[in-house]
């Protein structure tokens, strides 16, 4: 199916700004259906022959849909819709006195054009099934008196509000729970949820007909939302409790008409979060004394070879270091993010860095070069990757050049599903017929073990071929 982007773009030849204005109506529409008991369309019109196209569909949580079918990318001629096709000639909200029994039911349809720079973009309908209509309640007046007011807005180009940057995952609802307010703040009606909310912070006052700042926890931002006109989403906590509020400031040709107020009680996922949090801090300092005690290994190891007369010896235990210093850098990586990822590309760079110190002779000097860019791998993947990289560096460095200098290029390449890690250098190579599996090489082997045991992989080590040295290929498959 397509987008609403795409089917706005070839149904209707709209792109950039309008597009967006669209898709902001369409991410906050959820609202308007609620409160109006409506399942809502939102059509573009082709400029050149009129025809109708349903580029946008919401059903209500308040009310049954009409469609049970999904009409997207549906498209009508102009005289099929009547009232899409008036709304978008005239500018105005059009309202059809009979109902429609296309589908079934007797269907009200209310068409309110969305305008973008003084010109018509789309037509959103608000079509409501009157087989259910019964004498209102007081909440059901109240929902379709505010749904009138957005209505309203929506035509005049004031609503959805610019700019605001609500937390749509969590954002409460309108059966979460609501306030209508007057334009000074005095509640005129109140669901249930939302008296419920209030008394979980601890407010045992009467809150139909008491003013926001006698009762609420922090009114001066809704005060103020509501004087400016102004949307607002915050919370408050007392008593354990969390409610987050979203203020609506209700409007008319720019005079504020009064609010609505969607408030959700979020306490427990609040809570959540922080245990996530606390989580995260856990594993973080984990990994870092990981880190710190792998790097006192390390130091001891190097201690202990400085008492070595043993020149073999010594270079085993110089080896362990590097190793252990390999695993430290990863740990070390992940001790300053709460993700369990870390950027491949710094651990491969930091590596050569430490590499280029312990290991390259000055007398036959080897420059080391990382190119392209393997992203970000989990921890699981990082730290043995981290470990192959090293040994085949300090392979490479160690004997590729016995009597001279040169060049070793790491290559990074993150394929659709998979890690391609290349080590080449311009040395002395190795024989045709050569094999790791017959290699007494400890660092190859290890290498090797690493990446068929730990990663799944493959590393093949041949001759460059295109010139002097050897290629060390390491092929890694990873989640899409």
């Amino acid at each position: 199916m397509s987008s609403l982007e795409e089917l706005v773009e070839q149904r209707a030849g709209l792109h950039g700004a309008p597009v967006d204005a669209l898709a902001a109506v369409a991410s906050d529409w959820q609202i308007l259906a609620d409160l109006s008991f409506s399942d809502l369309l939102m059509f573009a019109r082709n400029p050149e022959d009129g025809t109708l196209t349903v580029v946008a569909q919401m059903r209500p949580y308040t009310a049954q849909t009409i469609y049970q079918e999904d009409l997207v990318g549906r498209t009508y001629a102009a005289d099929d819709k009547p009232s899409v096709t008036r709304a978008f000639v005239e500018g105005v909200i059009i309202r059809d006195g009979d109902p429609d029994w296309s589908t079934g039911v007797p269907v009200r349809e209310e068409a309110i054009p969305v305008p973008y720079d003084n010109e018509v973009i789309a037509v959103v309908t608000r079509e409501a099934n009157l087989s259910m209509v019964r004498a209102p309640s007081q909440l059901e007046l109240t929902y379709l008196q505010a749904a009138n007011d957005l209505s309203n807005m929506l035509a005049e180009g004031e609503f959805p509000f610019p700019g605001e940057e609500a937390e749509r995952g969590v954002s409460p609802r309108v059966g979460d729970g609501l306030l209508r307010l007057d334009p000074s703040g005095v509640v005129s009606y109140a669901t249930p949820n939302a008296i419920s909310a209030y008394r979980r912070l601890g407010v045992i006052d009467n809150v139909i007909g008491n003013n926001v700042a006698n009762f609420d926890l922090d009114p001066e931002p809704l005060l103020e939302a509501l004087a400016d006109g102004e949307p607002l989403e915050s919370e408050v906590e007392s008593r354990g409790a969390v409610v987050l509020r979203r203020c609506l400031p209700l409007t008319r040709s720019h005079h504020v008409l009064g609010s609505l107020m969607l408030v959700r009680e979020v306490s427990e996922l609040r809570r959540h979060e922080r245990l996530l949090l606390y989580k995260d801090a856990t594993i973080r300092e984990i990994h870092h004394r990981v880190k710190n005690n792998l790097q006192t290994v390390a130091s001891l190891l190097r201690l202990q070879s400085r008492r070595l007369g043993s020149d073999e010896a010594r270079a085993a235990l110089g080896e362990s270091v590097r190793r252990i210093s390999s695993i430290a850098l990863v740990h070390e990586t992940l001790s300053q993010d709460s993700r369990q990822h870390v950027s491949f590309d710094k651990v491969a760079q930091r590596l050569i860095d430490m590499l280029a110190v312990g290991l390259i002779d000055p007398d036959r000097p080897v420059h080391m070069r990382l190119v392209g860019s393997a992203g970000e791998l989990p921890a699981e993947v990082a730290t043995p990757l981290a470990l192959v990289l090293s040994e085949l560096l300090q392979n490479a460095v160690e004997h590729a050049f016995p009597d001279r200098g040169g060049e070793v290029l790491v290559t990074l390449e993150r394929r659709d599903a998979s890690l391609y890690v290349e080590v080449r250098d311009d040395g002395v190579g190795v024989p045709a017929e050569w094999s790791v599996a017959a290699s007494s090489n400890l660092g190859l082997r290890i290498a090797s073990t690493l990446v068929e045991s730990e990663l799944g992989g493959t590393l093949e080590v041949e001759p460059a071929g295109d010139g002097p040295g050897t290629r060390c290929e390491t092929l890694l498959p990873l989640p899409r």
